[in-house]
């Protein structure tokens, strides 16, 4: 990623501080500027920016009280924070990072320390992307795994529980996928799953939407503030695309069919997630009992 593709929240309740970082940051990154905490927490949670600059001596609330509630907040608590400040002392340098800023920058700024230390914290971060990517990627298939998912899921979950939106979950299995390796070989098998992985993301368009590999030839897909009648749609579309997919072997064509569960919830405060997905796993099974390639929707 280019530097301009990074944000950062630049929080600071004197007005020429903000203007002097500004000028220093924003030839290179997207600043976003705050002048109180409350205003930083809105703007954190809303936008995510990638990385934080707090004040700690800020009238209302202080940079410490700020921090605090930026790592109570599931979505803001994994933003790193660096405090700007002109308090100096090991004493107050300890406390911030004790209280989990990655680092401090003291005033008045030096141009040339602040770029440093943003350039490194920002290499860290990317450094840190990468790694959790991979361990959130199936790696055959190139979209996220379980792992990846039940990560996504919380969050939207937690989102769809606070808005009060609906949420829709599709469960999909390649229709008799082990005749299907023993007739063509596990490589051909390969191939018809990476088949299916890149339809299934192709098919869930919006930007919402998030598609993973749940196991063996089993699929997930999670579509945000979609009702039941939406996903049902969804569905069925994705599985005539999947029906008219081509995977060549060996010279010749091959086909494939799936069938899909689909459960749709508005999330209560005292819901299950373990029993949103086990409800599309069971409409999943209907759907195969029932004579397969077919969509079935969870009562």
């Amino acid at each position: 990623m280019s530097e301009k593709q990074y944000t950062i929240l630049v929080t600071d309740d004197d007005k020429s501080n903000l203007m002097v970082l500004d000028s220093i940051l924003s030839p290179h990154y997207k600043i976003l500027m705050s002048k109180s905490g409350e205003r930083a927490l809105t703007i954190a949670k809303q936008y995510r920016p990638d990385l934080i600059l707090l004040d700690i001596l800020m009238p209302e609330m202080t940079g410490f009280e700020v921090i605090a509630k930026l790592k109570e907040d599931g979505d803001t608590a994994q933003i790193p924070v660096i405090f700007i400040t002109g308090l100096a002392d090991v004493d107050n340098e300890e406390k911030g990072l004790s209280s989990g800023a990655v680092d401090y920058i003291t005033k008045p700024f030096s141009k040339v320390i602040v770029l440093a230390r943003i350039k490194n914290h920002i290499k860290i971060i990317n450094q840190m992307r990468i790694i959790e990517n991979i361990g959130l990627t199936d790696p055959l298939t190139n979209i996220a795994n379980r792992r990846g998912f039940e990560n996504r899921l919380n969050a939207e979950w937690s989102r769809a529980l606070r808005d009060r939106h609906p949420l829709s979950i599709l469960m999909l299995d390649i229709d008799k996928f082990k005749d299907y390796n023993d007739t063509y070989g596990h490589q051909q098998g390969d191939a018809a799953l990476q088949a299916v992985a890149q339809t299934l993301s192709k098919e869930l368009k919006r930007s919402s939407d998030f598609a993973a590999r749940w196991g063996g030839e089993e699929f997930i897909g999670l579509m945000p503030s979609l009702d039941s009648k939406g996903a049902v749609e969804v569905a069925e579309q994705l599985r005539k695309v999947i029906e008219k997919v081509v995977i060549p072997a060996d010279g010749f064509d091959t086909k494939i069919t799936v069938s899909i569960g689909i459960n749709t919830v508005v999330p209560q405060a005292d819901a299950n997630i373990n029993n949103f997905i086990k409800k599309a796993d069971d409409a999943l099974y209907k759907a195969k009992e029932s004579g397969r390639n077919r969509v079935c929707m969870s009562k």
